[in-house]
Formats: C-alpha cells, structure tokens, sequence
C-alpha cells in the first residue's frame, strides 16, 4: 500500500492526463499507486536531480508523469512502440521527449540512467543481449540501469506473472506468441558480465507476482 503522500503525487501526475482521456488518467492513478517500484524509484532517489533519463518501454509516460509532478527535475526521454501511448505521454509531459519507436532499433542517446520496467521479456533473447549492450554504451561512466524482471521459476507467484501479463497485452490490443522470461541468477551473470554492479530488490510488495528490481551500476569501460 502506497503511503498517503505518494498517494497525494499520484493523483497529481494522472491529472497531467486530459480530463477527458479518463482511461489514460485512472490507468496513471492506478498504476503508480498499486505497482511498488515506482515509490520505491523516488523513495531510494534513484534518478539524480538533472540526469539525462531514457526510459525504454515507457508506455504514457506514468514515470515522466510522477516526477515531474514531484518536482523532481531530469531530462527524461521515453521510447515506446505504441503511438497512441507516445500521444499521452507528450501531452502530459510536453516538456519531455518521446519517440514513437522500436527499442531495437531506435537510437538512445548518450544517458545519465536507463530505466527497463517489464519489457525486455517482450522481444527474444538475442534482442534482449543486443538492447542491454547498447544501453551500456549509452550510459555515461557511473550511469545506473533500472531494470525490473520477473524471476523465472516453477513458483505459483511467476505463473501469476505471466498469465497477468498476457491478460493485460491481450486486453491492449497486443497478441503475444511466447515471452522470453530468465531466472533472476542469469540476469545478473548477464549483465555483470557486460561489466555492471548489480543489486537486486523483489518488488512485489503488496501483489502476487514475483518482480525483482535490479539496480545496475556501470563504473566505465
């Protein structure tokens, strides 16, 4: 449960949404209130005040939306495949950048944090290899990736996961062939391997799914 405070900046930032768009504002509200990560994103100040913030997948822009409405300042850019969803993020955060495209594909830019919530389960493990070598070579020395997983496994709580998961894409509109999920152990070797420090924190707090956050430090190449 999302403290009263939080609660209060949640409904701040739905409000950037237009009164009438009010799927994009009761999605913001509820998703920023029922999801821990994004309290837990603020609370560990994990985003520097002025960092150069590239959020890949970012939907409409619930993220952009909270710190803006926090009065917390960086320069975020966000990148998603959806063009309706890129329409409401710009017309909640105008002072923002977004870019309709594919992370695959779409150039980053030079990036101060990164931040990947439940999206690279998305595209194939290659792909997968292919994004989080790139963000490493967009991350400026000390840069951080926020990257929130599920930790694959035979548990009720993963299965939860998924089938929520493609619920949820099904309910958008999205047909999904398969999903390409890790055991939390290989998300860490993989991206240690490409040279980041690695902490992990489960965020699930409050829901039955089983999502870690991994918080991944690179200190230069």
């Amino acid at each position: 449960m999302s403290s009263p405070r939080f609660r209060n900046l949640a409904r701040e930032a739905a409000a950037r949404y237009p009164a009438r768009d009010i799927f994009a504002r009761r999605f913001a509200f509820g998703k920023l209130t029922r999801d821990p990560a994004f309290e837990h994103i603020l609370g560990a100040n994990l985003l520097a005040e002025g960092a150069r913030v590239v959020d890949l997948g970012c939907g409409q822009a619930v993220l952009a939306a909270l710190l803006a409405a926090s009065r917390h300042p960086v320069r975020f850019t966000g990148i998603d495949l959806m063009a309706r969803d890129i329409e409401r993020a710009r017309h909640a955060c105008p002072e923002a950048q977004f870019v309709a495209g594919d992370i695959r594909t779409t150039g980053f830019g030079p990036a101060d944090a990164v931040v990947i919530l439940d999206v690279l389960h998305y595209i194939d493990y290659e792909a997968q290899a292919e994004v989080l070598r790139r963000v490493r070579s967009a991350l400026a020395q000390g840069g951080v990736l926020l990257l929130r997983v599920g930790d694959e496994s035979p548990s009720l709580r993963f299965r939860i996961t998924i089938a929520v998961d493609r619920l949820v894409m099904r309910v958008r509109g999205h047909r999904l062939v398969r999903l390409y999920c890790k055991p939390l152990a290989q998300w860490v070797g993989e991206l240690e391997a490409l040279g980041f420090s690695v902490a992990a924190t489960p965020m699930s707090a409050g829901t039955p799914f089983a999502n870690v956050l991994l918080v991944a430090r690179y200190h230069g190449r």
